[in-house]
């Protein structure tokens, strides 16, 4: 663990980097208000933080610069959140204030505030539940005991299900059952099915078919719908303002990355709880071992369904990014929740 007065060091090292996108000496350190140490202190600490693997010297500066391993430090133990501007503020209350019609129109304004207010390239990846509509529902009888269910969507998706039958069951009883499913639920947004099977099949299931509770139960698992991501990108060509990238090579490569949706969605597309960070190295893709991509996700009746995420370079802006970050993913979590409530 570092002292107190390292701990100092590094942060006001890391703040003036993020800001001057120059190496940080002594002298500069030593200037801030917030330090009380003499520049011939800080030099050693700044020595001692290299010698750590906290800090870099480049070749071509008496100055320091942060590694991995700083920011890494600086993030999980010193980062705070920034205030925002009552500017941007509204920008943000703005995004979820207007009656947008769709929520996907939503997520893909997500995208270009969250580009805008940081100034790095954004990618919001959201369920592509928004568009697919229940069109029909087939379930045709193998045997006694199987059946397969043929699901077929508004865009032309047909998801193909082999489910277990009730001991018994007839074919005309299964007829009438698809039926009720086809009169009840044509388009009806597949994220939706379940919760409407329960509001306006289920009684009408108890009066007209035999075994509706075995019935239903399978219906619900078939109807269980696994959303495959959709890719919101803004502000690609972002990086290319930042100093260290200014050099065409070496962003090519991501610039490349970017425009391909299979690629963005390896980078950032595992959904879990909680916001995840990975800092220049950590990153397993060559072409980003640069640069910092931080993810947080938003919710659907508690579950992580989508993700809001931002590339930028290691020398971030963290505090505001993590702001912008959690205000957003709540609020696309409120629509999608109140949407799901029917609200």
């Amino acid at each position: 663990m570092l002292s107190d007065r390292q701990r100092l060091i590094l942060n006001a090292i890391v703040d003036n980097y993020i800001s001057s996108a120059e190496p940080v000496g002594s002298r500069t350190i030593s200037k801030r208000e917030d330090i009380g140490f003499s520049s011939a202190t800080i030099r050693n600490e700044m020595a001692d933080l290299e010698e750590l693997g906290y800090l870099e010297q480049p070749h071509t500066s008496a100055g320091r610069v942060p590694s991995t391993k700083g920011y890494r430090f600086y993030v999980d133990h010193l980062v705070k959140q920034q205030m925002l501007t009552g500017e941007e503020m509204g920008k943000l209350k703005l995004l979820f204030t207007e009656q947008i019609s769709h929520v996907e129109r939503v997520i893909e304004e997500t995208a270009g505030i969250l580009s805008q207010l940081t100034n790095y390239t954004a990618v919001v990846l959201g369920p592509e539940i928004f568009e697919h509509r229940l069109k029909h529902v087939q379930i045709i009888p193998l045997h006694d005991s199987q059946a397969v269910a043929i699901i077929v969507t508004n865009t032309g998706h047909v998801e193909n299900k082999l489910i277990d039958l009730p001991h018994g069951i007839s074919a005309s009883e299964i007829e009438k059952l698809v039926n009720i499913l086809n009169s009840k639920l044509i388009d009806v947004p597949l994220w939706q099915l379940r919760r409407r099977l329960y509001e306006e099949i289920a009684l009408e299931m108890r009066r007209n078919v035999e075994q509706y509770e075995e019935m239903l139960h399978i219906i619900e698992g078939t109807f269980k719908h696994e959303p495959t991501d959709r890719v919101f990108l803004s502000g690609a060509t972002k990086i290319m303002a930042q100093p260290e990238f200014r050099d065409v090579e070496k962003v090519k490569d991501i610039l490349e990355l970017l425009e391909r949706n299979d690629q963005l969605i390896q980078l950032f597309g595992e959904v879990h709880a909680g916001t995840q960070i990975r800092i220049g190295q950590e990153n397993i893709v060559d072409a980003v071992k640069q640069c910092t991509i931080i993810t947080t996700p938003y919710y659907l009746d508690g579950k992580p369904v989508g993700m809001v995420g931002i590339l930028g370079p290691t020398r971030m802006e963290y505090g505001k990014v993590f702001t912008v970050l959690d205000y957003l993913a709540v609020g696309l979590s409120k629509i999608l929740t109140d949407q799901f409530e029917g609200k």
